[in-house]
């Protein structure tokens, strides 16, 4: 009898918890507003590419060593007028959710004084300087046009996608990115 009970017991937990985690997702597409509206979540996780970016010394960096943490990886250009408008939101959801690594990769030919003057003009201060100049990265993760944005989770997959600008530090991207963050 108490085996029975506990294999009844283990049964609805672990069905419970299951359905926790089928709920999370829809969670996140429901609570989608304004700019927001724009951000593809997909059904399940799907394989991002590796690969590598340099900064603004031209040191390389393997995007694995952000897995573990929710990534919010941009793709920009400093000629890129709608990019001008959504870098600061972007540098504001990184100072308002810390634990999210919101990545700007500067896709293409932009001089790493252009980055830093872009970045001066749009007051973003605490976001690191990241470049695919040949654009590698962005061709491998189907990058057609900029800005696109695509959230990753801890095991490095794509969960989502935004093609065009859009308001990051708002609150329907705060709660989206929250629920995610959450249920996964």
């Amino acid at each position: 009898m108490l085996r029975l009970c506990l294999a009844v017991y283990t049964a609805l937990v672990l069905g419970a918890n299951v359905a926790i985690a089928q709920t999370a997702a829809p969670a996140a597409a429901d609570l989608r507003a304004g700019d927001m509206k724009k951000l593809v979540l997909h059904d399940a996780p799907r394989p991002f590419p590796a690969g590598t970016v340099i900064d603004g010394q031209d040191a390389p960096h393997d995007l694995a060593a952000w897995q573990g943490r929710w990534v919010v990886l941009n793709f920009w250009a400093t000629w890129c007028a709608p990019c001008r408008q959504e870098m600061p939101s972007l540098a504001a959801l990184q100072a308002a959710m810390p634990d999210l690594a919101v990545l700007p990769v500067a896709t293409g030919r932009n001089a790493v004084p252009a980055i830093h003057k872009f970045y001066a003009e749009a007051g973003v201060q605490a976001l690191p300087v990241l470049r695919d100049p040949k654009s590698d990265l962005a061709r491998a993760a189907a990058v057609m046009g900029l800005p696109v944005t695509v959230i990753l989770n801890p095991q490095g997959q794509e969960v989502g996608r935004l093609i065009g600008d859009a308001d990051w530090n708002g609150p329907a991207a705060h709660a989206v990115l929250g629920a995610l963050m959450a249920g996964g």
